[in-house]
């Protein structure tokens, strides 16, 4: 009797202890990816001279990656910044307005006391108005220059090639002495991923979707050899969903210090509260539900 009461009171304690758990979480397939993939492509068509970087380089925001051959355009700019700079139309312009100023201000003062005819003063007016139309004129060349400088100085700046992210070099698809055609879409010079913010892509079932909130704190687990535990946070739920299969998608998004983590590869996501085992007990064996009583008297089969 006192060996049947024992394990009974054992699995009693058991169903209490699997009562009070909580749900275990759920895990899903995921995939970790870069949080930007850029198509690096020439502005402008051109023949390229150097690439400064090669596949797995790290490269910064800024940092000159390719140039293409300028020739050309240096010189039309260096011709452009010289025009720019030009003086001489302005000094001239400036000089023939002095004289022409000087000269109408002495025929005004011989045409008051009736020395010159008044056609003479006009004509002396008339000097000194396309005097002043000629400057203005060399003026507005010389603002036109400088915009002319200023436009070439930005097509040649075209022709050099810069990081738009702080990344890594994922590809090489072109070399030095090659064409970059900016109208073929289809052939990149380089492609760059951004991996120091990665994001998580989870596939999930749809009955999960009301228990997701912004925010929320996941688990990730990468593949081997990788391995290790990393903290995300849900950024993206989709509102749209995928019938056919009865999921959603949602992406995480995870920080990569050091750069630790390389992207593209398979992790399971954990998710608290989702998909774990139910919260209630589990019904007890019929025949362990309660320990038997002990034999009475008229059960003995012991005379009284």
């Amino acid at each position: 009797m006192t060996r049947r009461l024992n394990e009974a009171l054992g699995v009693a304690a058991l169903l209490g202890l699997l009562a009070g758990e909580p749900a275990a979480a759920g895990e899903f397939d995921c995939i970790i990816e870069p949080s930007k993939t850029v198509d690096v492509r020439a502005a402008s068509e051109g023949m390229i001279e150097k690439i400064w970087v090669d596949r797995g380089d790290m490269v910064k925001a800024g940092q000159v990656l390719v140039t293409l051959e300028s020739g050309v355009e240096r010189a039309a700019t260096e011709s452009a910044r010289f025009r720019s700079t030009m003086q001489s139309k302005i000094r001239t312009g400036e000089s023939r307005l002095a004289f022409s100023s000087a000269k109408y201000d002495r025929r005004e003062k011989l045409a008051g006391q009736s020395f010159i005819s008044l056609h003479d003063r006009d004509e002396a007016l008339t000097e000194k108005k396309l005097a002043e139309s000629e400057l203005l004129e060399a003026r507005d060349d010389r603002r036109l220059a400088e915009i002319e400088y200023r436009r070439l100085s930005e097509q040649l700046r075209l022709r050099t090639i810069r990081s738009p992210i702080d990344g890594v070099v994922v590809d090489r698809m072109l070399n030095a002495g090659e064409l970059a055609d900016n109208r073929d879409l289809r052939k990149p010079i380089l492609r760059l991923a951004e991996i120091s913010k990665l994001f998580v892509e989870v596939l999930m079932p749809i009955e999960a979707f009301a228990k997701l909130s912004l925010g929320q704190t996941v688990e990730v687990l990468p593949e081997a050899p990788v391995g290790g535990r990393y903290n995300a946070s849900v950024k993206v739920i989709d509102r749209v969903h995928d019938a056919a299969s009865g999921t959603f998608g949602v992406r995480l998004e995870m920080t990569n210090p050091g750069l630790k983590l390389p992207a593209g590869i398979k992790c399971k996501a954990s998710f608290p509260g989702i998909g774990g085992r139910p919260t209630a007990a589990p019904a007890a064996p019929r025949g362990d539900r309660r320990p038997s009583a002990a034999p009475g008297p008229a059960q003995s089969g012991k005379p009284l």
